[in-house]
């Protein structure tokens, strides 16, 4: 028998992603790197993933799979850091398939460990203010102008979707820490290096993807949120407040980078 929830739940988690990868694309075009690397690290794809394991799950199910991803996702600040070096130099394939590689080497066992919530917090932070410092010196390349097709936005939806369907596909029926690791996948960045690297270079690629380095700390803050309030306010309540979190966490980034950018240079 056809479980039309299920095929329902899929179809809209790929859409949903899709118009969001596709628009953070779009504004990275438009804006440059910065912006876009903030609309990119919004809760995009794991949102989704969080509100129909809720449909399904009680509050405590939905706190113990956020550990599993604040695991899983410390692991994405070593896939940038392996991005953006392998992008300095290598092609698409080779860039994107290195920091995949790396990012599932990492992040099973990180998620396969018993973790304290402080302990877990503690090692993704450390792990962020890490890459940070690391891909520093690459935030400043200027993103090329980049001319789009007629089958762009179309190929793009394609794409995001079917790696959602992929992902997506492999998370029914498994215990709530690999749930969580893998809705926090980092499919949006993945797209977008697809998208980009082969169009705009590496070089400025790695650009955009070391400028998401801050959001994604934003969206730990959500996901510490999603561990620490699901319980004692609700799933709907805790889940709204993580949102709350990341949307202010990337606005105040982008107030501070403006106004740094906006300070004369010292002669």
């Amino acid at each position: 028998m056809i479980d039309l929830t299920f095929w329902f739940a899929l179809v809209l988690k790929m859409a949903v992603t899709a118009g969001f990868v596709v628009g953070a694309a779009m504004v990275t075009e438009r804006a440059g790197p910065i912006v876009g690397a903030l609309v990119a690290t919004l809760p995009i794809a794991a949102g989704p993933a969080y509100v129909f394991l809720a449909l399904d799950h009680d509050s405590e199910f939905i706190s113990r799979s956020a550990l599993g991803s604040i695991a899983a996702h410390a692991a994405t600040g070593i896939f940038s850091i392996v991005y953006v070096l392998l992008a300095q130099r290598f092609g698409t394939m080779i860039s994107v398939a290195g920091a995949v590689g790396v990012w599932f080497a990492a992040a099973l066992p990180l998620r396969s460990a018993e973790w304290s919530f402080l302990a877990v917090a503690g090692v993704n932070l450390a792990i962020f203010a890490i890459a940070i410092a690391l891909t520093s010196g690459f935030r400043n390349v200027p993103m090329p102008p980049v001319k789009r097709r007629w089958y762009d936005v179309p190929l793009r939806a394609t794409m995001v979707s079917v790696l959602v369907a992929a992902v997506v596909g492999l998370s029914g029926q498994v215990e709530p820490t690999f749930t969580g690791l893998l809705a926090v996948y980092p499919i949006v960045m993945t797209c977008l290096m697809l998208i980009f690297h082969p169009r705009a270079g590496g070089p400025a690629t790695a650009t955009l993807i070391a400028n998401t380095l801050w959001g994604l700390v934003g969206f730990s803050a959500c996901l510490f949120t999603v561990h620490l309030a699901t319980m004692p306010l609700g799933t709907p309540a805790g889940l709204v407040l993580a949102l709350a979190v990341s949307i202010a966490w990337n606005l105040i980034v982008w107030v501070l980078r403006r106004r740094t950018s906006a300070k004369p240079i010292q002669p």
